[in-house]
Protein backbone atom coordinates (compact mmCIF):
# COMPACT_ATOMS: atom_id res chain seq x y z
CA UNK A 1 0.00 0.00 0.00
CA UNK A 2 1.29 3.61 -0.36
CA UNK A 3 2.13 5.34 2.93
CA UNK A 4 3.80 1.97 4.14
CA UNK A 5 5.65 4.16 6.99
CA UNK A 6 2.42 4.52 8.52
CA UNK A 7 2.37 1.56 11.77
CA UNK A 8 -0.05 0.11 14.29
CA UNK A 9 0.27 1.29 18.06
CA UNK A 10 2.59 -2.75 18.19
CA UNK A 11 4.56 -1.34 15.05
CA UNK A 12 2.91 -3.75 12.60
CA UNK A 13 2.27 -2.85 9.18
CA UNK A 14 -1.32 -1.67 8.23
CA UNK A 15 -1.53 -3.80 5.38
CA UNK A 16 0.08 -6.86 7.85
CA UNK A 17 -2.61 -6.02 10.69
CA UNK A 18 -5.15 -6.23 8.29
CA UNK A 19 -4.60 -9.33 6.69
CA UNK A 20 -4.30 -11.08 9.73
CA UNK A 21 -7.30 -9.58 11.32
CA UNK A 22 -9.12 -10.52 8.26
CA UNK A 23 -8.85 -14.27 9.11
CA UNK A 24 -10.25 -13.77 12.42
CA UNK A 25 -13.37 -11.96 11.12
CA UNK A 26 -13.91 -14.49 8.45
CA UNK A 27 -13.74 -17.23 11.42
CA UNK A 28 -16.36 -15.09 13.41
CA UNK A 29 -18.40 -13.63 10.61
CA UNK A 30 -21.32 -16.47 11.69
CA UNK A 31 -21.60 -15.83 14.87
CA UNK A 32 -21.29 -11.72 14.56
CA UNK A 33 -24.26 -11.85 12.25
CA UNK A 34 -26.16 -13.85 14.38
CA UNK A 35 -25.52 -11.69 17.42
CA UNK A 36 -25.93 -8.86 14.94
CA UNK A 37 -23.46 -6.89 15.87
CA UNK A 38 -19.73 -7.09 16.18
CA UNK A 39 -18.13 -9.48 18.97
CA UNK A 40 -16.19 -6.91 21.74
CA UNK A 41 -12.93 -8.84 20.43
CA UNK A 42 -13.48 -7.06 17.51
CA UNK A 43 -13.60 -3.80 18.45
CA UNK A 44 -10.86 -4.03 21.19
CA UNK A 45 -8.48 -5.01 18.53
CA UNK A 46 -9.55 -2.13 16.29
CA UNK A 47 -8.76 0.14 19.40
CA UNK A 48 -5.20 -1.68 20.31
CA UNK A 49 -3.65 -0.96 17.23
CA UNK A 50 -4.97 2.06 16.61
CA UNK A 51 -7.33 1.98 13.65
CA UNK A 52 -9.80 4.10 14.99
CA UNK A 53 -7.50 6.88 14.87
CA UNK A 54 -5.98 6.02 11.14
CA UNK A 55 -7.81 8.95 9.49
CA UNK A 56 -8.23 11.51 12.01
CA UNK A 57 -5.33 14.52 12.16
CA UNK A 58 -1.91 13.85 14.13
CA UNK A 59 -3.11 17.32 16.16
CA UNK A 60 -6.27 15.27 17.45
CA UNK A 61 -3.96 12.23 18.20
CA UNK A 62 -4.60 10.00 15.02
CA UNK A 63 -2.36 8.95 12.24
CA UNK A 64 -3.39 11.15 9.37
CA UNK A 65 -3.61 8.72 6.92
CA UNK A 66 -4.69 9.56 3.87
CA UNK A 67 -7.95 8.35 2.18
CA UNK A 68 -6.24 6.34 0.10
CA UNK A 69 -4.02 4.47 2.48
CA UNK A 70 -7.47 4.01 4.58
CA UNK A 71 -9.38 2.91 1.81
CA UNK A 72 -6.33 0.20 1.29
CA UNK A 73 -6.54 -1.06 4.83
CA UNK A 74 -10.36 -1.31 4.80
CA UNK A 75 -10.17 -3.36 1.25
CA UNK A 76 -7.99 -5.89 2.87
CA UNK A 77 -10.40 -6.33 6.16
CA UNK A 78 -13.07 -6.26 4.03
CA UNK A 79 -11.84 -9.63 2.33
CA UNK A 80 -12.92 -11.15 5.96
CA UNK A 81 -15.83 -9.60 6.80
CA UNK A 82 -17.55 -7.06 4.88
CA UNK A 83 -19.81 -6.07 8.01
CA UNK A 84 -17.23 -5.96 10.00
CA UNK A 85 -14.87 -3.81 8.13
CA UNK A 86 -18.27 -1.46 7.28
CA UNK A 87 -18.52 -1.00 10.72
CA UNK A 88 -14.80 -0.57 11.95
CA UNK A 89 -14.12 2.08 8.85
CA UNK A 90 -17.41 3.76 9.26
CA UNK A 91 -15.96 4.44 12.96
CA UNK A 92 -12.96 5.80 12.00
CA UNK A 93 -14.22 8.20 9.56
CA UNK A 94 -16.40 9.12 12.05
CA UNK A 95 -13.61 9.92 14.48
CA UNK A 96 -12.30 12.26 11.67
CA UNK A 97 -15.95 13.64 11.08
CA UNK A 98 -15.57 14.95 15.04
CA UNK A 99 -11.92 16.29 14.24
CA UNK A 100 -13.95 19.45 12.15
CA UNK A 101 -16.08 20.23 15.28
CA UNK A 102 -15.03 23.64 17.44
CA UNK A 103 -11.98 23.19 19.96
CA UNK A 104 -14.40 23.21 22.92
CA UNK A 105 -16.13 20.06 21.07
CA UNK A 106 -12.73 17.99 20.50
CA UNK A 107 -11.39 18.88 23.90
CA UNK A 108 -14.19 16.74 25.13
CA UNK A 109 -14.04 13.92 22.29
CA UNK A 110 -10.40 13.48 22.79
CA UNK A 111 -9.74 13.96 25.98
CA UNK A 112 -9.32 10.98 27.34
CA UNK A 113 -6.44 9.60 24.75
CA UNK A 114 -8.70 6.77 23.34
CA UNK A 115 -10.58 7.54 19.93
CA UNK A 116 -14.30 8.51 20.62
CA UNK A 117 -16.63 5.70 18.79
CA UNK A 118 -19.51 8.06 17.06
CA UNK A 119 -22.51 6.57 14.71
CA UNK A 120 -23.69 9.35 12.51
CA UNK A 121 -26.91 8.50 10.99
CA UNK A 122 -26.07 11.60 7.80
CA UNK A 123 -29.96 11.98 7.02
CA UNK A 124 -31.72 14.96 8.26
CA UNK A 125 -34.68 13.15 9.94
CA UNK A 126 -34.76 15.41 13.27
CA UNK A 127 -35.01 18.84 14.26
CA UNK A 128 -32.50 21.60 15.99
CA UNK A 129 -35.00 24.11 17.95
CA UNK A 130 -32.25 27.52 18.72
CA UNK A 131 -32.79 28.16 22.35
CA UNK A 132 -29.95 30.03 24.65
CA UNK A 133 -26.61 28.79 24.36
CA UNK A 134 -27.81 26.21 22.04
CA UNK A 135 -30.11 23.99 20.75
CA UNK A 136 -33.19 21.41 21.12
CA UNK A 137 -32.83 18.31 18.89
CA UNK A 138 -35.18 15.83 18.57
CA UNK A 139 -35.75 13.51 16.57
CA UNK A 140 -35.22 9.65 15.12
CA UNK A 141 -32.34 8.42 12.58
CA UNK A 142 -31.97 5.20 10.80
CA UNK A 143 -29.30 3.61 10.40
CA UNK A 144 -27.26 4.34 12.89
CA UNK A 145 -24.31 1.79 11.84
CA UNK A 146 -22.14 0.51 14.98
CA UNK A 147 -24.66 1.61 17.82
CA UNK A 148 -24.14 -1.25 20.16
CA UNK A 149 -20.33 0.23 20.40
CA UNK A 150 -21.11 4.04 20.74
CA UNK A 151 -19.59 6.87 22.80
CA UNK A 152 -21.46 9.42 21.26
CA UNK A 153 -23.99 10.12 18.27
CA UNK A 154 -23.83 12.75 15.72
CA UNK A 155 -27.59 13.57 14.31
CA UNK A 156 -28.28 15.69 11.74
CA UNK A 157 -31.62 18.25 12.37
CA UNK A 158 -32.99 21.07 10.47
CA UNK A 159 -32.08 23.89 12.14
CA UNK A 160 -34.91 26.45 13.10
CA UNK A 161 -32.90 29.17 12.16
CA UNK A 162 -31.84 28.35 9.06
CA UNK A 163 -33.69 25.67 7.72
CA UNK A 164 -30.23 24.03 7.01
CA UNK A 165 -28.98 20.53 8.35
CA UNK A 166 -26.97 21.02 11.09
CA UNK A 167 -24.75 17.77 12.91
CA UNK A 168 -25.36 17.59 16.47
CA UNK A 169 -23.26 15.47 19.27
CA UNK A 170 -24.57 13.86 21.76
CA UNK A 171 -23.27 11.10 24.65
CA UNK A 172 -25.10 7.94 23.91
CA UNK A 173 -26.31 8.00 27.16
CA UNK A 174 -28.86 10.82 26.20
CA UNK A 175 -30.19 8.37 23.66
CA UNK A 176 -32.59 5.72 22.75
CA UNK A 177 -31.51 3.06 20.96
CA UNK A 178 -34.48 0.88 18.96
CA UNK A 179 -33.15 -2.40 18.36
CA UNK A 180 -34.94 -2.85 14.50
CA UNK A 181 -31.91 -4.01 12.29
CA UNK A 182 -33.07 -7.32 11.07
CA UNK A 183 -31.51 -8.04 7.86
CA UNK A 184 -30.83 -10.01 5.22
CA UNK A 185 -27.26 -8.96 5.08
CA UNK A 186 -24.52 -6.37 6.68
CA UNK A 187 -26.93 -7.89 9.54
CA UNK A 188 -23.72 -7.42 11.71
CA UNK A 189 -23.66 -3.92 11.48
CA UNK A 190 -26.27 -2.91 14.13
CA UNK A 191 -27.37 -0.22 12.00
CA UNK A 192 -30.30 0.45 14.56
CA UNK A 193 -32.20 3.34 14.40
CA UNK A 194 -31.42 5.64 17.24
CA UNK A 195 -34.58 8.36 19.03
CA UNK A 196 -33.74 11.52 20.76
CA UNK A 197 -36.38 12.78 22.72
CA UNK A 198 -35.84 16.96 23.48
CA UNK A 199 -32.51 17.19 24.83
CA UNK A 200 -30.27 20.19 25.11
CA UNK A 201 -26.94 20.57 22.97
CA UNK A 202 -24.77 23.24 23.32
CA UNK A 203 -23.92 25.37 20.60
CA UNK A 204 -20.03 24.32 20.22
CA UNK A 205 -21.46 20.72 20.45
CA UNK A 206 -22.88 20.91 16.52
CA UNK A 207 -21.77 21.79 13.13
CA UNK A 208 -23.44 22.96 10.18
CA UNK A 209 -23.62 20.33 7.95
CA UNK A 210 -22.12 22.62 4.85
CA UNK A 211 -19.19 22.91 6.70
CA UNK A 212 -19.28 19.43 7.56
CA UNK A 213 -19.61 18.70 4.41
CA UNK A 214 -16.35 20.81 2.78
CA UNK A 215 -14.58 23.55 3.74
CA UNK A 216 -14.54 25.94 6.33
CA UNK A 217 -14.95 23.78 9.62
CA UNK A 218 -13.66 25.15 12.43
CA UNK A 219 -11.72 21.63 12.82
CA UNK A 220 -9.64 22.50 9.63
CA UNK A 221 -7.96 26.00 10.98
CA UNK A 222 -6.96 23.50 14.46
CA UNK A 223 -5.28 21.14 12.04
CA UNK A 224 -3.70 22.76 8.99
CA UNK A 225 -2.63 20.65 6.60
CA UNK A 226 -5.23 17.53 7.54
CA UNK A 227 -7.51 15.34 5.56
CA UNK A 228 -10.41 17.65 6.90
CA UNK A 229 -11.23 20.26 3.72
CA UNK A 230 -12.02 16.92 1.50
CA UNK A 231 -15.31 16.38 0.53
CA UNK A 232 -17.05 14.18 3.10
CA UNK A 233 -19.93 12.39 0.23
CA UNK A 234 -17.16 11.82 -1.98
CA UNK A 235 -14.79 10.22 0.60
CA UNK A 236 -17.53 8.70 1.67
CA UNK A 237 -19.05 7.09 -1.26
CA UNK A 238 -15.72 5.54 -1.88
CA UNK A 239 -14.74 4.11 1.91
CA UNK A 240 -18.53 2.74 1.89
CA UNK A 241 -17.61 0.98 -1.49
CA UNK A 242 -14.77 -0.71 -0.67
CA UNK A 243 -16.77 -3.09 1.67
CA UNK A 244 -17.93 -4.58 -1.66
CA UNK A 245 -14.62 -4.65 -3.40
CA UNK A 246 -13.04 -6.77 -0.45
CA UNK A 247 -15.48 -9.16 -0.71
CA UNK A 248 -16.00 -9.19 -4.09
CA UNK A 249 -12.28 -10.40 -4.20
CA UNK A 250 -12.42 -12.85 -1.09
CA UNK A 251 -15.44 -14.18 -3.09
CA UNK A 252 -13.59 -15.02 -6.38
CA UNK A 253 -10.54 -16.24 -4.25
CA UNK A 254 -12.84 -19.20 -2.16
CA UNK A 255 -15.03 -19.92 -5.47
CA UNK A 256 -11.84 -20.63 -7.58
CA UNK A 257 -9.85 -22.85 -4.94
CA UNK A 258 -13.03 -24.58 -4.29
CA UNK A 259 -13.62 -25.69 -7.90
CA UNK A 260 -10.17 -27.05 -7.96
CA UNK A 261 -10.85 -29.70 -5.78
CA UNK A 262 -14.75 -30.20 -5.35
CA UNK A 263 -15.94 -33.56 -6.76
CA UNK A 264 -19.71 -32.65 -9.37
CA UNK A 265 -22.58 -34.66 -8.11
CA UNK A 266 -23.69 -37.55 -10.38
CA UNK A 267 -20.42 -37.46 -12.81
CA UNK A 268 -18.83 -40.20 -11.67
CA UNK A 269 -15.98 -38.20 -9.63
CA UNK A 270 -15.40 -35.51 -12.08
CA UNK A 271 -14.22 -32.29 -10.44
CA UNK A 272 -17.00 -29.43 -10.93
CA UNK A 273 -13.90 -27.40 -12.05
CA UNK A 274 -13.75 -29.16 -15.29
CA UNK A 275 -16.47 -28.22 -16.67
CA UNK A 276 -16.48 -25.32 -19.34
CA UNK A 277 -19.30 -23.53 -17.87
CA UNK A 278 -17.59 -23.05 -14.60
CA UNK A 279 -14.71 -21.84 -16.92
CA UNK A 280 -16.72 -19.22 -18.11
CA UNK A 281 -18.30 -18.25 -15.15
CA UNK A 282 -14.99 -17.83 -13.33
CA UNK A 283 -14.07 -15.26 -16.24
CA UNK A 284 -16.95 -13.24 -16.05
CA UNK A 285 -16.54 -13.10 -12.28
CA UNK A 286 -12.62 -12.05 -12.60
CA UNK A 287 -13.54 -9.68 -15.31
CA UNK A 288 -16.09 -7.60 -13.27
CA UNK A 289 -13.71 -8.06 -10.37
CA UNK A 290 -10.82 -6.40 -12.04
CA UNK A 291 -13.55 -3.72 -13.78
CA UNK A 292 -14.16 -2.90 -9.96
CA UNK A 293 -10.47 -2.79 -8.60
CA UNK A 294 -9.53 -0.60 -11.61
CA UNK A 295 -12.44 1.88 -10.80
CA UNK A 296 -11.37 1.87 -7.05
CA UNK A 297 -7.79 2.50 -7.97
CA UNK A 298 -8.60 5.13 -10.38
CA UNK A 299 -11.40 6.92 -7.42
CA UNK A 300 -8.41 7.02 -4.78
CA UNK A 301 -6.37 8.63 -7.25
CA UNK A 302 -9.06 11.74 -7.74
CA UNK A 303 -9.22 11.69 -4.08
CA UNK A 304 -6.30 12.55 -3.54
CA UNK A 305 -5.98 15.11 -6.27
CA UNK A 306 -8.94 16.44 -5.68
CA UNK A 307 -9.37 16.44 -2.24
CA UNK A 308 -7.02 19.07 -0.84
CA UNK A 309 -9.58 21.39 -2.85
CA UNK A 310 -12.48 21.27 -0.39
CA UNK A 311 -15.42 23.46 -1.53
CA UNK A 312 -13.40 23.86 -4.39
CA UNK A 313 -13.07 20.46 -5.25
CA UNK A 314 -14.36 20.30 -8.76
CA UNK A 315 -18.05 19.21 -9.38
CA UNK A 316 -17.02 16.78 -12.19
CA UNK A 317 -14.59 14.89 -10.03
CA UNK A 318 -17.19 14.80 -7.38
CA UNK A 319 -19.31 12.72 -9.59
CA UNK A 320 -17.08 10.88 -10.88
CA UNK A 321 -16.26 9.33 -6.88
CA UNK A 322 -20.23 9.26 -6.51
CA UNK A 323 -20.29 7.27 -9.88
CA UNK A 324 -17.20 4.89 -9.15
CA UNK A 325 -18.77 4.32 -6.14
CA UNK A 326 -21.99 3.23 -7.64
CA UNK A 327 -20.04 1.13 -10.11
CA UNK A 328 -17.75 -0.60 -7.46
CA UNK A 329 -20.85 -1.80 -5.69
CA UNK A 330 -22.56 -3.10 -8.87
CA UNK A 331 -19.79 -4.61 -10.28
CA UNK A 332 -19.40 -6.38 -7.08
CA UNK A 333 -22.90 -7.50 -7.00
CA UNK A 334 -22.33 -9.13 -10.45
CA UNK A 335 -19.26 -11.32 -9.70
CA UNK A 336 -20.63 -12.80 -6.61
CA UNK A 337 -24.10 -13.15 -8.25
CA UNK A 338 -22.17 -14.96 -11.07
CA UNK A 339 -20.23 -17.12 -9.00
CA UNK A 340 -22.95 -17.99 -6.56
CA UNK A 341 -25.15 -19.54 -9.49
CA UNK A 342 -22.83 -21.90 -10.09
CA UNK A 343 -21.02 -22.82 -7.08
CA UNK A 344 -23.08 -25.54 -6.14
CA UNK A 345 -26.00 -25.65 -2.84
CA UNK A 346 -23.75 -26.71 -0.37
CA UNK A 347 -22.32 -22.84 -0.99
CA UNK A 348 -25.43 -21.51 0.68
CA UNK A 349 -24.54 -23.24 3.96
CA UNK A 350 -24.64 -20.49 6.76
CA UNK A 351 -20.77 -20.95 8.04
CA UNK A 352 -20.09 -21.01 3.99
CA UNK A 353 -18.43 -17.60 2.82
CA UNK A 354 -19.65 -16.71 -0.48
CA UNK A 355 -23.67 -16.88 0.56
CA UNK A 356 -22.76 -14.29 2.92
CA UNK A 357 -20.90 -12.27 0.61
CA UNK A 358 -23.67 -12.10 -1.92
CA UNK A 359 -26.15 -10.95 0.61
CA UNK A 360 -24.19 -8.70 1.98
CA UNK A 361 -22.97 -6.61 -1.02
CA UNK A 362 -26.86 -7.23 -1.97
CA UNK A 363 -27.68 -4.77 1.38
CA UNK A 364 -24.95 -2.52 0.13
CA UNK A 365 -26.10 -2.34 -3.26
CA UNK A 366 -29.37 -0.59 -1.73
CA UNK A 367 -27.97 2.39 0.32
CA UNK A 368 -28.45 5.60 -1.19
CA UNK A 369 -25.07 6.68 -2.65
CA UNK A 370 -25.11 3.22 -4.72
CA UNK A 371 -28.04 3.25 -6.42
CA UNK A 372 -27.23 2.83 -9.84
CA UNK A 373 -30.19 4.61 -11.79
CA UNK A 374 -29.93 7.60 -9.33
CA UNK A 375 -26.43 8.34 -9.37
CA UNK A 376 -26.14 7.73 -13.70
CA UNK A 377 -28.78 10.30 -13.96
CA UNK A 378 -26.78 12.62 -11.89
CA UNK A 379 -23.14 11.69 -14.23
CA UNK A 380 -25.75 12.60 -17.00
CA UNK A 381 -26.96 15.76 -16.20
CA UNK A 382 -23.89 17.07 -14.95
CA UNK A 383 -22.28 16.57 -17.97
CA UNK A 384 -24.98 18.51 -19.71
CA UNK A 385 -24.79 21.33 -17.59
CA UNK A 386 -27.92 20.55 -15.83
CA UNK A 387 -27.87 22.39 -12.14
CA UNK A 388 -27.59 19.74 -8.98
CA UNK A 389 -30.12 19.79 -6.12
CA UNK A 390 -29.54 19.13 -2.42
CA UNK A 391 -31.16 15.25 -3.13
CA UNK A 392 -27.99 14.51 -5.22
CA UNK A 393 -25.76 14.34 -1.87
CA UNK A 394 -22.62 16.62 -3.97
Amino acid sequence: MSGAGLRTRNGESWADWADALAEKLAERAPEAEQLRTLQPETIQAAHDAGFFALLAPVTAGGQGATFAEFMDVVRRLSRGCASAAWTLSFLSLHAWMLAKFPAEAQAEFFKDGRMPLAPAPLAPTGTATRVDGGYRVKGRWEWATAINHADWILVNGIDSETGEPRFCALPIGQTEVEDIWFMSGMAATGSNAVVVRDIFVPEHMTLPARQMAAGSSPGEALHPGSTLSYPLRAGLAMVAATPALGAAEAALLWFTERMKTKLQAFSGGVKQGEQQSIHLRLGEATADVSAARLAWDNARAVIEREGPNGAQASLDAQVALRLAGAQIVRLANSAVDTLAAVAGASASHVNAPLQRQLRDIQVMRGHVMFDWDRTCVLAGKVALGFPTTPADLI
